[in-house]
């Protein structure tokens, strides 16, 4: 079976007809409309969009048996689902978020990082984030020139590490920590009282 992807989060009621309002993940949000049927992730119930329409950041949809404010309030919150091999083929340098959640990083030596653990955008552009085996997380631009390789088949993206990540400018940032540190321990011995 193929993978489900998270198309969509259904939100408040809107009006008394059963609308609602619905948050689409998808580049064009009115694409919803033609995946098909849409499911919770447990495939337990199943939804199909009769109608939607644009908002300001989200769609005002209606759902087929739900016709009124009462059914559409219980409905807020829910995920809708799809199998990827229902969504659209991706063009060259294009990916599904999905798709990359738990490649191999490596660095541009081979060296491994971890796993892909997420995709973020939170105003400024696409981060990349990378769990290694221990320690904190590492949040990337998720640019061509951090990411310059995209393996899915392999099974791998290829990191390039910046400079004071990777530790070329650690040296230099050391010195004036130590710097810092010392005209702030030591404001006296300048002479002042």
């Amino acid at each position: 079976m193929s993978k489900l992807i998270c198309v969509a989060r259904i939100g408040a009621a809107h009006g008394v007809r059963g609308e609602v309002r619905l948050w689409a993940f998808t580049e064009d949000p009115l694409a919803v409309l033609h995946y098909g049927p849409l499911t919770t992730k447990d495939g337990s119930r199943t939804f199909e969009v009769a109608k939607a329409r644009e908002a300001k950041d989200h769609l005002v949809a209606s759902f087929k048996g739900v016709t009124d404010r009462n059914a559409a309030e219980r409905l807020n919150g829910v995920e809708l689902y799809v199998p990827r091999d229902r969504l659209p083929e991706t063009d060259d340098d294009e990916y599904y978020h999905a798709d990359l959640i738990g490649l191999a990083a490596e660095t541009t030596a081979g060296a491994p990082l971890g796993r892909v653990l997420a995709i973020h955008n939170f105003g400024a552009g696409d981060i990349i984030e990378i769990a290694p085996p221990s320690g904190s997380t590492l949040m990337l631009p998720f640019t061509n020139a951090v990411v310059p390789t995209v393996d899915i088949p392999g099974g791998r993206v290829i990191i390039e590490l910046p400079g004071e990540i990777e530790g070329e400018d650690e040296k230099s940032s050391d010195e004036d920590e130590v710097a810092a540190q010392n005209s702030a321990r030591h404001p006296r011995e300048s002479g002042d009282p």
